[in-house]
């Protein structure tokens, strides 16, 4: 059952019991308040019935001190017809009827409950009519009665039975009147809800971008407003997830296509060795083909687990000396006779990881050396700047288009894919430093223009941050001493 149903449904109940409760209550008082203003009078009459009875038996001649039944009934005719019909009885000190008006029952209820000091009364119904009945002693010349009265209240009964009648008739109009506004008001207070079932239903549908309607400034209000920043949220993951998604796929296409090439020439010149009587230069260069590919193979390999592994690791940050990693690359490129490589560094400290943050550093060397012609310029700069310590890679080769620069972090992305390929290139450096960098709260930037150059760099914060800035010292410079050739 729909909540505003539920809602019209108890609404109705409450209504119905509340208005039944009370005017049942009401009613029943205003019975209850006649009833007892006519019993009051009753009584009111049957002090008056007796006393009259007293005065009256008082000035009857009798011959004896004892007042007589005939005396008796005389006086109590006298009484019932002078008073519009009056119903009265009288019994003896037995209980014994004297006198008995019409209507009177045969029975000595009240009888029974009565004496000096109380007097009794009930009400009771004959032929569909209602009567208050009293008794009362009369103790007049040496004789104890019993006077016993029955006045007529079937109109109070009947006002009561009216009252009944009305109330139901008012209560039931007012149940179908009050229906039809709450009806209205439920459908309106539940406006919100259904606004934001219709936009669950639809978001469920995978229209992530529906948003509910706010519709009031109450709690439901502030129900639509946080249900459409979970919608937000959730359409944003969504979109996260759609795009690692693609990128996976992209992934793995790539990665397919990356291990065909290498994998077709090693088997080509495998099966050229085994099938083929060659010549010691074809067997060398079938030779030098498979170990070419195989390197390649390594290396990617080898580049693809430093990303899991980078990716799946917590790593432990240390103080380090920014002057280790130039001093670590100048000895590590010393031998390289085919670039000519410039280092330049201020001092200072930086908080980071010393084997992953060489490892950046060594893919950034080897991209501008892929992308530069033998015997070009390779600068490697370490700069102290307000916010944190930059490294930066520099190169005069080829250059990257505007287009392309949002791309080359992905796995597998090559801008020039045959010259890659021929320097055992896979596209998984720059990706490998992309994820070093993430996790030490930084990122690559690229500054390159289409063959001038490019220059790659990312900046490590100051202390708190990441850095421990260390102000003065002289700028060093550690350089290739061969000259270029």
């Amino acid at each position: 059952m729909r909540f505003s149903r539920k809602l019209l449904l108890w609404t109705i109940i409450i209504m119905a019991l509340a208005f039944g409760f009370s005017g049942f209550y009401f009613v029943n008082y205003v019975f209850e308040t006649a009833i007892t203003r006519e019993t009051g009078q009753a009584m009111e009459e049957s002090s008056i019935l007796q006393f009259a009875f007293q005065t009256a038996a008082l000035n009857v001649p009798v011959k004896y001190d004892v007042l007589s039944d005939q005396a008796i009934e005389q006086i109590t005719d006298n009484l019932a017809g002078g008073g519009g019909g009056r119903r009265i009885q009288v019994l003896d000190e037995q209980g014994q009827g004297i006198y008995t008006g019409d209507g009177f029952p045969d029975d000595k209820a009240l009888f029974s409950q009565t004496d000096s000091a109380h007097n009794a009364y009930e009400i009771l119904c004959q032929e569909e009519r209602y009567y208050i009945r009293t008794c009362t002693i009369v103790d007049v010349l040496n004789r104890t009665l019993y006077l016993e009265t029955m006045r007529d209240v079937t109109e109070v009964f009947r006002e009561r039975q009216l009252g009944f009648t009305v109330y139901r008739r008012v209560t039931l109009l007012m149940l179908m009147v009050g229906s039809a506004l709450m009806h209205g008001v439920s459908s309106w207070l539940t406006r919100p809800i259904r606004l934001l079932t219709r936009a669950t239903r639809r978001m469920a549908e995978g229209e992530y971008a529906y948003r509910a309607r706010k519709v009031s400034e109450d709690e439901l209000g502030q129900l639509t407003l946080d249900f459409n920043r979970m919608a937000g949220a959730l359409e944003e993951n969504v979109g996260k997830l759609e795009e690692e998604v693609k990128s996976r796929e992209e992934f793995v296409a790539a990665f397919a296509h990356e291990l065909k090439t290498p994998l077709t020439a090693i088997i080509g010149y495998a099966d050229m060795l085994r099938s083929h009587r060659l010549d010691e230069e074809k067997l060398c260069l079938s030779a030098n083909y498979i170990y070419t590919e195989g390197k390649r193979l390594e290396a990617m390999s080898f580049r693809l687990l430093d990303i899991m592994v980078t990716k799946r690791s917590e790593i432990q940050v240390q103080m380090v000396e920014a002057s280790l990693f130039f001093q670590y690359l100048s000895h590590m490129y010393q031998t390289n006779r085919t670039m000519y490589f410039q280092f330049f560094y201020d001092p200072g400290k930086v908080r980071a990881e010393p084997n992953l943050m060489k490892s950046v550093l060594m893919n950034l060397i080897d991209n501008a050396c892929k992308a530069s012609e033998p015997g070009s310029l390779i600068q490697v700069i370490g700069r102290a700047e307000e916010s944190g310590y930059r490294f930066l890679v520099k190169d005069q080769g080829m250059g990257i288009p505007e287009g392309e620069q949002e791309k080359i972090m992905k796995a597998f992305y090559m801008v020039d894919k045959s010259r890659s390929r021929s320097r055992n290139g896979a596209g998984l450096g720059l990706a490998l430093c992309s994820e070093i960098l993430t996790i030490h709260g930084s990122h690559l930037e690229i500054e390159s223009q289409v063959g001038k150059g490019t220059t790659m760099s990312f900046l490590l914060p100051w202390e708190g941050q990441g850095v421990v800035h260390c102000k003065g010292g002289k700028r060093n410079k550690a350089a290739r001493s061969e000259d270029r050739e």
